[in-house]
């Protein structure tokens, strides 16, 4: 027989810890960066929204400034604004995707761009959600620097 490893199943599992084992609780909270990193984003979202009321205003000569419509952009912007300082609330993300779903759906009652900056933050938000469950995986599995100092 050979000390080779085998090509098996047992050969790709993951270690349920890291080399340095679990470690202790990490010295700075991560979640609290990433709840700043939510937050802000959700604050340059609202900006990026507003703007869209600038769109409706001046295209088609104005034909889409209706007061449904600018009400409509104003009051998700708004609420992703005031929502970018409440992120530490267990409610919070439930209430962001709630906001995105209405920001896409205003990109087919209020204006195509609406909708083009619902997707594109759409995306941010999947990516950010993706870094989140790998920062929680990597906690779990004690591989955080802060974890072992």
């Amino acid at each position: 027989m050979t000390d080779r490893p085998t090509d098996g199943p047992e050969r790709h599992t993951t270690a349920p810890y890291g080399p340095l084992g679990k470690g202790h609780a990490p010295t700075k909270d991560p979640m609290k960066g990433l709840r700043g990193v939510m937050a802000g984003t959700l604050v340059m979202e609202s900006i990026s929204l507003l703007l869209v009321l600038t769109v409706i205003l001046r295209i088609d000569g104005g034909e889409h400034w209706t007061t449904f419509n600018w009400m409509y952009v104003t009051a998700i912007g708004v609420a992703m604004f005031v929502l970018g300082f409440a992120m530490k609330k267990p409610w919070a993300m439930a209430a962001n995707w709630i906001l995105q779903v209405l920001a896409l759906v205003g990109g087919v009652i209020v204006h195509i761009s609406m909708g083009i900056m619902a997707v594109v933050f759409i995306l941010v938000w999947l990516y950010i959600m993706y870094l989140r469950k790998v920062l929680i995986e990597r906690m779990q599995r004690g591989l955080l620097t802060t974890q072992h100092t």
